[in-house]
Parts: C-alpha cells; sequence; structure tokens
C-alpha cells in the first residue's frame, strides 16, 4: 500500500533514496523495483529485519537485483547518521505525527536532502484523525503512537521554514478511513466480524487492484482520503 505516488515523485536509477520511517518496508520495495538505492532507516530492528529478508526474497524471485549490501539501518530520526546532501530522495512516510521533536526530524530530513533532491512527506489527514481520537484513546495514548494531529498547512509551513520548496499534495487511502473509525469504535485491539470482513476487504483491493475501487478511491480521495502527502523539492546549489 504506497502513500506516495511515484507517478509525482520519480525515483529511478542513479538516485538514492532514504525510506525514513521505513516499518516494513513498503516504500523501500517500490524503490527497489524501480532500479534505484533504498536506504530503510527505523527505530524498530524487528521490522528491520523483515524487510531485509523480503529484499533477499524478491532478489530470489527475479523483481529487483539483490543490493550490493544492506538496505536497513536502525537509527534516530532527529540525529540520521548520514552527511549533508546525502540523498537524492528523501521519503518520510506517516512519521512525524509520532515524534516529540517533529521539527527536529524536519531539520534533518532537509539537511540531508541533496541540493535540487525531491521530499516526500506524508502524515494523517486532520478531520479523519480527530475522528479517530474522539472515539478512542487507545489509538492515539499508547506508546509509540500519534502525538499530534496536524493541519496540512501547518506542517508545509514547518518543512518551508527550512528552505525546501512546496510542489505539490494530495490525500491517499479513502477506502482505509472508515475502517480505522470502525477500530477506533470498537476497540483498537479487538476484531469483530465487521472488522475482520472489511480488513479483507482492504488486501483484496491492496492484492488484486480492481478497476473498480481503483478508480473509486480516486474520485474519494479529496474527500475522504486518510493520508496528505506534500511534496518539495530543495534548492540547487546557487539559485
Amino acid at each position: 500500500m504506497l502513500t506516495v505516488d511515484f507517478d509525482r515523485f520519480p525515483v529511478g536509477p542513479g538516485d538514492l533514496v532514504l525510506d525514513l520511517g521505513a516499518g516494513q518496508g513498503r516504500h523501500t520495495y517500490e524503490i527497489l523495483r524501480r532500479g534505484a538505492q533504498a536506504v530503510a532507516v527505523d527505530l524498530n530492528a524487528e521490522d528491520l529485519d523483515q524487510v531485509e529478508a523480503m529484499v533477499g526474497a524478491m532478489a530470489v524471485e527475479g523483481e529487483i537485483s539483490l543490493p550490493a549490501q544492506p538496505v536497513t539501518r536502525v537509527a534516530d530520526a532527529t540525529d540520521l547518521p548520514y552527511e549533508d546532501g546525502h540523498f537524492s530522495r528523501v521519503i518520510a512516510a506517516e512519521i512525524l505525527e509520532h515524534l516529540p521533536d517533529d521539527a527536529g526530524a524536519i531539520a534533518e530530513i532537509e539537511r540531508v536532502t541533496a541540493p535540487g533532491g525531491l521530499v516526500a512527506v506524508t502524515v494523517p489527514r486532520r478531520w479523519p484523525e480527530q475522528i479517530c481520537w474522539a472515539l478512542s484513546d487507545e489509538y492515539h495514548e499508547v506508546e509509540g503512537g500519534h502525538v499530534r494531529i496536524y493541519r496540512a498547512s501547518e506542517l508545509r509551513a514547518k518543512l518551508e521554514a527550512t528552505g525546501l520548496e512546496f510542489t505539490g499534495s494530495h490525500h491517499a487511502h479513502a477506502l482505509h478511513a472508515p475502517y480505522w473509525w470502525l477500530k477506533c469504535a470498537v476497540g483498537v485491539d479487538r476484531e469483530t466480524a465487521l472488522t475482520r470482513a472489511y480488513h479483507r476487504l482492504l488486501v483484496w483491493d491492496m492484492m488484486s487492484a480492481p478497476a473498480l475501487t481503483r478508480v473509486g478511491e480516486r474520485l474519494l480521495n479529496p474527500v475522504l482520503g486518510k493520508s496528505v502527502v506534500l511534496y518539495f523539492r530543495k534548492p540547487a546549489a546557487g539559485s
């Protein structure tokens, strides 16, 4: 399930791409499929072990070329172990809402992006997120949970304050918003026949990508999309 639109965020051979807060690697795999070099950074070493295993399996199946070195690294988003301008592309998908020091992470995103490079940042959209918070304390009052709700304009301003130039935005995952409202209503850690059925629908949609749901989600995303995606460019040196 990709949140970043790679038609709007071109990635290919010759690019070195940071997937910050990579989790289980959904964007990392797409980066590799497109022939770019990926670095998946997260604090969860177990998730990153699974990413390495999946990358190896993808190489065996011929989906990608086997990377010459590990693609994952355990690191803190607010103190990245990379030089200034190290990456031509940076993705930070659904991570900033988890971080008490989001300003520190945003500063690091700008710092490690090369001049002329691209940045994609995604967070939960404000009004669907507010419903989740209203329905369930479990959703956000847990270790590692969401610590803030963003206005898109507020997040854009924070990134622009570092010198990044805003290039566009869109919403994503309209079909997922009602699922999370349902989960919050019944209990985040509780399953019912309805939540299981909805989850099966989402898995089927992700695996099969039927035209009906793809078109439906595109039409619904501007209204119901659960995530907002913001795109930026770092000015080239001397510009």
